[in-house]
């Protein structure tokens, strides 16, 4: 029962989904963009102009959401 009141285990709990969440979302976002970037490569060098658009949009917002992430976890550490 000593453990129980040094440790907040709801905290701790919340911090791992947070931590799992986000991990695997910039994971996530970081491979689309990579992928959007090799497609768009591929495209543009068959001459698919519409595809490699789509490839292109696709890889840019991937790298928004990754800077938006990092932005908003340096952001949330310098409040602290």
């Amino acid at each position: 029962m000593v453990v129980a009141a040094i440790v907040d285990s709801d905290a701790l709990l919340e911090a791992v989904v947070a931590s799992v969440v986000a991990g695997v979302g910039i994971t996530v976002a970081f491979s689309l963009a990579v992928y959007g970037a090799t497609r768009f490569a591929d495209a543009r060098r068959t001459g698919a102009s519409l595809a490699a658009a789509g490839a292109a949009t696709l890889s840019v917002v991937a790298l928004i959401v990754c800077v938006g992430a990092i932005t908003a976890g340096i952001l949330i550490i310098a409040a602290a």
